[in-house]
Formats: C-alpha cells, structure tokens, sequence
C-alpha cells in the first residue's frame, strides 16, 4: 500500500474550497516581550523598570528581577565621542532585597535619590553619592512587612522648597528669538528639614508616607483611604500629583472605579530649627487629612465624541469589555505664562485590549489602546430651590465648591501605548507605542506636535520639529533629563540609546532657515530650562556634537549667551562672576563642543572656557577659604583643606607664569611690525594666543585679579593664625604654600600691576572706538565665542605688546619664567605637554599629579595605581573615591558643588577595568 503522501493531497479537498487556508490565526507580535509587557501593565501600577534621573543616571532593573545597573552618557577618553557607558551592578540594592522581584524604580526630584520597591512592596532608598555608578544606602528594605497586600500601587516624592527660574517660551520678535524667563515657585507640601520623603499607594489601599529625619533615620506615617467613607475592594493602579491645594490621588481598583481623594499633609512643628538637632523629641511630625472628592466608573471605552458613529454597532460597556486598566496618571496643571496662571490637573488612563483578542466577538473589536481623559473642575455645590425658603441664621453664607470629573475626547490608538511621560519640563506628553514610535502631545490641548505649525513660537523640541526615528521596540522607555535622549528596555534586559533628530532645515538639496532658526532656539530653550532647574544637559551636548556643525555650535553658543542673558562684559561689576549661576554652564558647554580626547589638543574655542573654568575653580577656592579663615576658627586650616589650596597655588602661579611667557614671545615676535599698523594688524588676524584672548576677555582677567587677591591673602592669614590649632601636616602644607609664593619668578604685587596695565589698555581701547557700556558685549562676546580678537582692541593688543610687557621686565625674573615647566598644566600645544597627558594624569580638584599606572611591561596592559573617578563631559580625573573622611573638606566639597561635580560641571564616575586611561586604550 502506497503512502498517502506519495500520490499527494490536495489541501484544498480537505477544508472545501480553494485558498481557503485561513485559520484565523493573528501574526505575531512584533514586540518581543509584548504580551506579558501588558499583562504587567494590567495587574500592577507601579512597573518603571528604568528610570533616567535629573542628575544624568539611568537606572533599569535586570531581567532576572535581582539587580539594579546604572549606566550614563559619557565622552569617551580616548577619541572624544560621546557614547552609553557599560553597565555597573548596584550590589547593596540586590543585598537589601534578600533575593525578592524588583519591579519598580522612582528618582527623587533632583535625580539624586532613589527608591526601589519589591514584589512584595518592600521600599530601599539609595542616594548618590560621589559618582553616578556609585550608592550610598539611606533606607533598608527590611523596615517593611513582606505582604501581598502592602504592594505598592503608586508612587510620589514630594518636591523639595526650591523656587526655580523657568522658561515660559521663545518667540520671534523683529526677526530675533524673545525667551520668557519667570520664577517658577515649588508646590508643596514639602519636608520642613529639606529632607527625603515619598508617598506610596498599596494594594490593600492603605497610604504611606516614608520621610528621613533631620538625624537621617527614616520613619513611617500610615493610613487608610477607606477611612473616607469609600469602601473597595483590592487597587491596581494609583496616581499621586501634588498641587497647591493639597496632593490629588487618583485609585483604580479591580472593581473597575477610579476614586479621587484629596489629602493634606501637616507638620508639626511646621519649621525645623536646626538648632534643635541635638534635642529628643523635636523632629517634625506629620499628619493626613483626606478629602474624598470624587468616584467615577467609566460606562463605555468609546465616549461620546465625533468617533461615536463608526462604533455605533460596536457597544462596549467598560465592565464587559476586554480592555483593561494599563496606566493611570494625573497631569498636573501647567503654568501657562510667566504671570502664574495654572490650568487644572486632569486624569489620564489608558485601556488596552490583549494582544490575541478574538475578532468573532463585537466586544473584542477596536483599537489596541485608547486614551481615556478626564479634567478635574471645581464647581459649585447646587441646592434644591425649596433649600432658599429655608431661614438662615448666618447671612451672606457661602456654598463650598465641589469637585468634578468632566470626560473628555478619548484618543484611540491604533498601537498598543507601553509607556506615557510627562516630558520636556511638563509641556510635551510623550506616548511610546510597542514599534517604537513616539507621539507627542500637546499638554493643554492634547493635539500632537508634527512639527512647525507654528515658525514664530517655540514651546518644545517636538513643537519645533525634532523627533524619535523608530528604532527596535522594547517594552520599558525612558527619556533623558531634557528629552533629546531615550533609553529603551528590551524583553532580554539590553538598553539602547535613542537621540532626537532634526534636520535643521537641510531637506535634500534645500535649505529652509526658518526650520533651522526654530531648532536652534529649542536646543536654547531646553538649555536655559535645565540651567534654571539645575538639570543635567549631557543629552543636548550630544545632539549638538552628532547633528550640528561647527558654525551651527557656534550658533547655538551665541543663542544661548542671549537667552540666559549672560553679559560678558565685566569690565565692571566683577563681583558677580563668583555667583553667577549659568556662566559655568555655558563655559562648560562651550569647552564640551571642542574636546576631541584628552591626548588631542583642543581647538582655541574650546580651550578658551577650558582654562577660564580652571581659573574660576581657584578663585571660588581661595574665596571659601579666607571666608571661613577667620580669627579662632580653625576649619579651613584642616590638613586636606590646606593640601587643596597648595596644589591649586602651585598650579595658579605656573599658569600665570604660563601667560607671561606666551606674552613675551608676542611681543618678541610682533616687533618688527610694531611701526606698520596694517602689517600688525593682519599678523594679528592669524595668530592663535590662548594668552592674549585670557588677558583680553574681562571674565578671564577678572578672575585672574581674584586669584592675586588669595594669593596675598594666604600670606596675610598666615601671621594671624595660632600655630596651636595647626595639626603637623598643616603646618607642612601651609610652610610649602608660602614658599612657593616666596620663591615664584614674579611677586603677585607685579602680576597685578601686570593686569591692571592691561586693564587701562583695554579700557583706552574702548573709550577710543566710542564704545560704551551697551557696546562692550558684542567684543567680549566675540572673545569668549570665537576666540577672536575684535578689531576695537587691536590697539589694545599694540598697547600691551608695546607698553606693558617692556615696563615690567626689570621686575621679574624672565629666564626661569620662559624656561618653566608648564606641561602638567594641560593647556600648551607643545610636544611635551602631549607627552605628559599621554603618561600621567593630574587630580582637577586639588590640581596634584597623580601616581603613573603600574605597567608589567612594554605595550601590556596598564594596571591601575589606584581608583579614581572620571568626569564624564571633559574626562579629567579625581583620586578621592569616597567620601571625605575630615568633616571641613566635606563641608568645602559639599558648599564648592565639588562632591558630585567636576569644576566642568560634568558628573564624576568611578572609573571601570576597560576605561581609557594613560598609556592604554579603549
């Protein structure tokens, strides 16, 4: 008997008619992980499994569920380019959690602390301490009862009581872009001592407020919601916002209802006085007052709106439908103008389907997410008229107002939403959809933003055209502190890097300005943002390093100057630049945009805010220190404290004695066309001296007065200080700082008349070309930005060359000047100073070499001396890894922004086996 299938089958035959193989089977996703994705979504409100803080650390929890890996952006040593660092494993996280699934992540405000929640709803804290990769626990795990119910649902930290300057817009007013700066005051309720503190939503719909005390120890404040009167059953989802009347809490719960509350916190008392520290029982006590505002359960997916028509035959009443509860947020009201305005909050909820919804049903039908809105409305309270008959004993009495929940236009979806942000410091919604895409809306209408449709005003990057390509989809977002970066999560726990683009108005052969200008001024705006809320901005370096050019940089510098408004010119008023609080952000953007590797040199733009950063580092320094080096206090004598300022004099005075040199070879070099003022002129034009734009640029001069004034200061101090309260090693440290000043080729008394020479040139210079106090910006400006010599200061230039080097070279020891040893400095273009950074590395805070790596051989592979952090923005390095064991070096790290903080302004990491280093590679 032959086989069956060697005479063949008609298939045919066996389903009953031709091409009828259709087993109604759906494709498969195209997101791997989709479907439990969403079944996660369903069950448990709180599932961020990464999280990218202000601060600039991405944290995502690891596919197995036990651990927490944090990564970064990061300029890469060797070459320059601006890369995600390999991951580092956050050991006491996995340690304090004793094994339990991790499934939520939440930063504090300012991106330096973090919570971490358990399966079992179990909360750890965690803080930053010296370096993005590097944890200090603040609260264990431990504290919490392992329960089902006590799963936490919804999650807020409270904000801190900062008032920040924010940034309402960027119009084009006669052809310029106009931005609207504004003090944006913080909304409550906060911590009375500025301490940690958030607020959980459980299962069992109990509400928890965990806060440290002014002694770092954390305590607890429960409560229960259904002590309002509303009684449910088990919560899925929670939302909490915190508003000027009090935090709005939004419950969902499985049920089906979604239940407003709204609670107020107390303190007692309601200020900290950090004198009573030190007394028992005085710590601030909070308390709850709830208000149950409002219940609601949604009777249909589909509202009535202009969409009813095509589901008419498509009836879907919410308790017999197949979607379900995937997120639930409430968005706070947006301050809509620097007056103060603020519109009302309003709940967001989005419904998905399951993935493999059977199409024989009506009720299954649809799209796979729909955007469910409700805008939260005050209105007042309607009584029966037959109420107005009644007497009332109190006249003209007031109704109290109550809360309503008006429905809004649903949005449908015709992608399944993995994740909703509040993005762009509120004004843009972001919805990631399970391909990847991203679709941006407006906050206050909802409407998305596809791009220019408005040329005269900026509101966002999206507004203004910049988007997310699609990429590989994954199941977890998050975006970067300022939104030009995403970070997606992926089914197998792998994170990739997504940046914004934009195509800054080249569209083939065309070119459209007015798409570039727009960009520009977003890339501006988000800047100016950050800087007012004190916010990372290494995710709009990147942009600005991968899509601009040099021009276009530069562009966006000089927009930048305007925006904040930064005035260059401080010819006068110099006191200002030691508190100003965005010049070190804009130099530190500026130095970034030309750092091509640290064996590279930079270019003279970059090199330019480069030194001037190092300079103010010093100035800010020695102003701390003679501040609290007063007559009986003894903390800024501490041996750490002392061996900070003898490196930073060491690496002063080499500097100043670095522009001396530069000068005189000038002024040897521009003698033969002293007398022809074209011929100068045009030399003038190709000469590249970081030396002469130093001592031009006011900003640079200026903090070149403040470093002679500590430097004078340090000799002054040192007779009024009692040797008693000087430990051994100060002593040395501070015997080494005045000799160093007593041996130094030029005495500061004559560098400062060296400076104030150039002073009165510069001034003479301006006064000649008619130039006031409205016009000096633009020369400085041109400076500072392009590294160029204005044509106003040329004779300033002459006057310095000609007059003031010869005046002073009978007061100075110019042999050992020329012939100093200037290569540890980092600054010269020379074949030594090449040499050095290739094989040693110098600590940027205390400004001592460090030890050189041990090497087993020639070309093997370096092995460290020593762990060190690395900044990430400009790849300078630190030798202290931990924190400080003297308390006044704390205090001076801590006060001086040091302790996280390069002087760059870049964030420090600890450094990896694989990091670049001298003598290696990648």
């Amino acid at each position: 008997m032959p086989l069956i299938m060697e005479e063949g089958i008609n298939v045919d035959d066996l389903f009953g008619e031709p091409n009828s193989l259709d087993l109604g089977l759906q494709a498969a996703p195209s997101t791997k992980g989709l479907a439990q994705c969403l079944d996660e979504l369903r069950l448990l409100g709180c599932r961020q499994k990464i999280a990218w803080s202000r601060m600039g650390c991405i944290a995502y929890i690891s596919p197995d569920g036990d651990r927490v890996n944090v990564r970064h952006l990061q300029c890469r040593p060797s070459d320059g380019k601006w890369v995600l660092s390999e991951d580092s494993s956050l050991g006491p996280i996995s340690e304090a959690h004793n094994g339990s699934q991790l499934v939520h992540l939440s930063w504090n405000e300012t991106g330096s602390e973090l919570a971490v929640v358990d399966c079992l709803g179990r909360v750890s804290i965690y803080s930053i301490s010296m370096a993005l990769n590097s944890i200090t626990g603040l609260r264990q795990a431990s504290f919490d009862s392992s329960d089902d119910s006590n799963q936490v649902v919804g999650m807020m930290w409270l904000n801190t009581s900062r008032s920040v300057h924010a940034f309402h817009q960027a119009a084009k007013v006669n052809g310029r872009w106009a931005y609207s700066p504004f003090r944006r005051r913080p909304i409550g309720p906060f911590h009375p001592a500025n301490k940690g503190a958030l607020i959980c939503v459980t299962r069992a719909g109990q509400i928890r407020l965990m806060y440290q005390n002014p002694d770092s120890k954390w305590a607890e404040l429960p409560a229960e919601l259904k002590n309002t009167g509303y009684s449910d059953r088990l919560l899925t989802h929670a939302a909490l916002v915190a508003t000027q009347a009090g935090i709005l809490i939004a419950t969902y719960s499985v049920c089906q209802k979604i239940c407003l509350y709204r609670v107020h916190i107390t303190w007692n008392p309601p200020q900290w006085d950090p004198s009573h520290a030190k007394l028992p029982n005085q710590f601030p006590i909070p308390t709850f007052r709830f208000l149950h505002c409002k219940v609601d359960m949604p009777s249909s997916i589909f509202s009535v709106s202009r969409d009813a028509e095509e589901h008419a035959d498509q009836p879907m009443p919410f308790p017999n439908s197949v979607y379900s509860l995937t997120r639930l947020d409430i968005m706070p009201g947006q301050i809509d103008s620097p007056a103060g305005s603020t519109a009302s909050p309003w709940i967001l909820a989005v419904f998905s389907k399951p993935l493999h919804a059977s199409p024989e049903y009506p009720d299954q039908q649809g799209p796979p997410s729909v955007i469910v809105r409700w805008h939260l409305e005050s209105a007042p309270q309607a009584f029966h008229p037959k109420f107005n008959e009644v007497n009332s004993k109190k006249n003209n009495s007031q109704t109290k107002s109550k809360m309503e929940l008006r429905r809004l236009e649903d949005i449908h979806c015709d992608k399944h939403i993995v994740s909703v942000d509040l993005v762009e410091h509120g004004t843009a919604l972001a919805v990631t959809h399970d391909d990847s895409s991203i679709t941006f809306y407006d906050t206050r209408t909802m409407a998305i933003f596809n791009g220019m449709d408005d040329t005269s005003t900026v509101t966002c990057l999206a507004q203004a055209g910049f988007q997310y390509p699609v990429d590989t989809p994954g199941v977890a977002v998050s975006f970067s502190p300022n939104s030009c970066a995403a970070v997606s999560l992926d089914n197998d726990g792998q994170t990739r890097l997504r940046l914004m683009e934009h195509s800054f108005g080249s569209a083939g052969s065309l070119y459209d300005e007015t798409k570039f200008s727009s960009a520009i001024a977003a890339l501006t705006l988000a800047f100016s943002r950050a800087c007012g809320g004190d916010v990372n901005t290494d995710d709009i370096l990147m942009v600005a390093l991968r899509q601009l050019s040099s021009d276009a940089q530069a562009t966006l510098i000089n927009e930048i100057f305007r925006a904040l408004p930064v005035n260059c010119n401080f010819t006068t008023e110099q006191e200002k630049l030691m508190t100003h609080p965005y010049i070190p952000r804009c130099l530190s953007l500026q130095a970034a945009l030309g750092f091509k590797g640290r064996l590279k040199k930079r270019n003279l733009t970059s090199a330019v805010p480069w030194a001037i950063l190092q300079l103010r580092h010093a100035s800010v320094l020695y102003a701390y220190f003679f501040q609290n080096n007063k007559e009986g206090q003894s903390d800024a004598l501490d041996a750490e404290i002392l061996r900070m300022i003898l490196g930073n004099t060491k690496w002063t005075l080499d500097f100043d004695h670095f522009v001396l040199s530069e000068i005189f070879d000038l002024a040897d070099e521009f003698e033969g066309v002293f007398t022809d003022q074209e011929a100068f002129t045009q030399k003038l034009k190709s000469t590249n001296s970081l030396a002469l734009i130093i001592l031009l640029f006011s900003m640079s001069r200026a903090f070149l007065k403040f470093i002679c004034r500590g430097l004078r200061g340090v000799t002054a101090g040192f007779a009024k200080i009692n040797p008693i309260i000087l430990s051994p090693d100060s002593r040395v440290y501070y015997n080494e700082i005045l000799q160093l000043l007593k041996s130094s080729p030029v005495r500061i008394d004559v560098y400062e008349k060296f400076l104030a020479g150039v002073d009165s040139a510069v001034k003479h210079a301006y006064q000649g070309a008619g130039f006031g106090e409205a016009e000096r910006p633009g020369p400085e400006k041109e400076l500072l930005v392009n590294a160029r010599i204005p044509p106003v200061l040329v004779t300033a230039v002459a006057t310095l060359l000609r007059q003031t080097v010869p005046a002073m070279k009978a007061e100075i020891n110019r042999k050992e000047v020329v012939l100093g040893d200037y290569a540890w400095l980092g600054i010269g273009s020379d074949a030594r100073t090449a040499m050095y950074r290739r094989y040693r590395d110098v600590d940027v805070l205390k400004k001592f070499p460090l030890r050189p790596p041990l090497t087993v051989g020639r070309n093997e592979r370096v092995v460290q001396s020593q762990k060190r952090r690395r900044c990430v923005r400009c790849c300078e390095v630190s030798g202290d890894t931990a924190l400080p064991r003297s308390l006044p070096y704390f205090k001076m790290v801590a006060k001086l922004n040091l302790l996280r903080c390069c002087p760059c302004g870049g964030m420090w990491a600890l450094e990896t086996e694989n990091a670049d280093s001298p003598g290696g590679g990648n």
